[in-house]
């Protein structure tokens, strides 16, 4: 009896013993360092430029052991996933890409999870901004956030302080005051200068990134993803009440028989608009300040925040966050993490917000604050940003285009406008590799 109860316990021991070791085995796939001290040449896909990414390895590589060898190749954001799945399916491809969260769902079977025995869920959502929840998954998480662009609003100040405004508007229903001082027209009743340019998506830079933004401040999402990872159109009947008041609102400036039309189709696109001085107000990426100051260095402008519902909200503003993945076919994963690891590290991250000239995305380095105004307000954006799971950006650009169209022009009630959106976007999401 003894000597049974004896192999007994042995038995429990091995088992017991696997189990380490393979727990020990998992941790350091991810973990891990080469044994000469060196790390392989690693292939980042991405699309942020490549001389911002390049520039930030050599400063990283001067105080770094061991030296990250990274080989950056630049790609459009409209080919990317087709290139990428084209390049997997002959066996070759990247070890890691930096993608806007926007095409992560179609790609998801592609990316190696990193498994929350690396970072737990708390110390990534502790670690990250609000925004780089989409990242985490039931299973593990999809990568690291590295560089966050909020969407923000550029101002004329010149246009404002000539009409006697003191103050950029805070409040979307701001506008419906400023379009009658702001907004000109000619004798015909031709528009000659704007107040702002919403309504009108196929000249309306960053037009789907507005509505997005107009939708989750009241509360509609987007896509949702339900209790299986299975994602699908926030635009439905069930949230008629909150997005017809979205839509209505949003339609209101490219209607010719409102007292708010300031904005049509046959006019320039809104940054053009903005950076000729015959619109009062435009909403950007703070990626976009530079652009503006160098295209126009005489413009007079400032920089806000998105501006929010008057009534009961949430701070809400669309940011295009772009992350580290590991493509799960690399052979060189553990060397990839090693180098997504130090990269997105907040001993680093400072120098890559500095040179992009954008917020950090880890909230230790944002409770720092920034001297700068500019960073400082970006950093603000950044801690109330947000996206949402996509099939195809463009795609769903249209869809809400189509909507806010075919109630504007009266070709539909705003309820079989939005029946229809929402079902054409669920289709458009079935396209992609949907569960989480």
């Amino acid at each position: 009896m003894n000597s049974k109860f004896s192999s007994f316990q042995i038995i429990i021991l091995i088992i017991f013993g696997i189990f380490i070791v393979a727990g020990v085995a998992a941790f350091s796939f991810y973990k891990g360092n080469t044994t000469d001290g060196t790390l392989p040449t690693i292939t980042v896909w991405g699309t942020i430029p490549k001389n911002a990414f390049d520039d930030y390895v050599t400063k990283v590589n001067y105080t770094t052991s061991p030296q990250l060898s990274i080989t950056y190749v630049q790609k459009s954001v409209a080919q990317f996933n087709l290139d990428l799945i084209s390049a997997l399916a002959r066996g070759q491809g990247p070890d890691t890409i930096i993608v806007p969260t926007d095409l992560l769902l179609p790609l998801e079977d592609k990316l190696a999870l990193i498994p929350f025995t690396s970072m737990t869920q708390r110390t990534f959502m502790d670690t990250y901004i609000q925004e780089a929840n989409i990242y985490i998954n039931q299973n593990g998480i999809l990568g690291f956030p590295f560089v966050v662009d909020p969407l923000v609003m550029y101002w004329n100040r010149d246009m404002y302080n000539t009409a006697g405004i003191a103050t950029y508007p805070k409040y979307w229903d701001d506008f419906k005051n400023l379009n009658k001082t702001l907004t000109v027209k000619d004798s015909n009743g031709n528009l000659r200068r704007s107040a702002v340019a919403l309504g009108q998506f196929d000249n309306i830079v960053n037009a789907r990134e507005i509505f997005g933004s107009i939708l989750m401040q009241i509360g509609n999402p987007v896509t949702i993803v339900d209790k299986n990872g299975l994602v699908t159109s926030g635009i439905k009947s069930a949230y008629s009440t909150s997005i017809q008041s979205a839509v209505t609102f949003f339609a209101q400036f490219i209607n010719p028989s409102s007292v708010n039309y300031s904005w049509n189709k046959s006019m320039s696109d809104s940054k053009s608009a903005f950076l000729a001085g015959n619109l009062a107000t435009y909403f950007g990426f703070a990626s976009e300040l530079s652009d503006i100051r160098t295209k126009n260095p005489n413009l007079n402008f400032d920089v806000a925040l998105l501006p929010g519902p008057k009534t009961p909200g949430t701070a809400v503003t669309y940011g295009r966050m772009y992350g580290f993945s590991m493509i799960k076919t690399s052979p060189n994963l553990t060397a990839a993490f090693q180098v997504m690891s130090t990269l997105s590290s907040s001993q680093y991250l400072g120098t890559l917000s500095d040179s992009m000239y954008l917020p950090n995305v880890r909230r230790d380095v944002l409770a720092d604050g920034s001297g700068d105004p500019y960073i400082a307000l970006f950093g603000k954006a950044a801690l109330v940003s947000s996206t949402w799971l996509d099939a195809d950006p463009a795609g769903s650009s249209q869809i809400f285009s189509d909507m806010v169209q075919s109630f504007a022009s009266g070709q539909k009630s705003i309820y079989q406008a939005i029946q229809d959106a929402g079902d054409q976007y669920n289709a458009l999401l079935s396209q992609a590799v949907a569960p989480q």
